[in-house]
């Protein structure tokens, strides 16, 4: 039995403007259980955590750091945001995704999914194992 495959080639790596057409899709078809708390989430690709992020988590290894949501409420842990705009974000960060879809040899949507889904799982509280639940499910 023949079957077709749909292969996509980049000359270049996917930019800050493709994760974010592809973290959209993702968006739109996460866990229920994770869509009801993302009604006003903004997602966010940015190429790199800078220093003053990876220093507040204590991550060391850029590459480390796939996702991170931000509170609008919290501009770190514990300090209160003084501005007006307080819409959650869900931040990708390019590099460190792309180094993982090539470590892992999987779908470049699949990578940006499962980054994602254990943000957002870790966020709300989620356990591990529902985290894992949603990801093998939403695969």
């Amino acid at each position: 039995m023949e079957s077709n495959r749909i292969i996509l080639n980049y000359s270049l790596p996917p930019s800050i403007d493709d994760i974010e057409a592809m973290a959209a899709d993702v968006l739109q078809a996460l866990p229920e259980e994770l869509l009801r708390h993302c009604e006003e989430l903004t997602v966010v690709v940015e190429d790199m955590a800078d220093e003053t992020t990876m220093d507040d988590l204590g991550v060391e290894d850029m590459f480390e750091l796939l996702a991170l949501y931000k509170s609008g409420k919290e501009i770190s842990p514990g300090v209160e945001r003084k501005v007006a705009n307080d819409d959650d974000a869900l931040v990708l960060y390019r590099r460190a995704l792309l180094d993982m879809w090539c470590e892992v040899e999987d779908d470049l949507v699949g990578v940006i999914r499962q980054a994602m889904i254990e943000e957002l799982g870790r966020f709300f509280e989620f356990s591990d194992d529902d985290v894992q639940e949603m990801a093998d499910r939403h695969y």
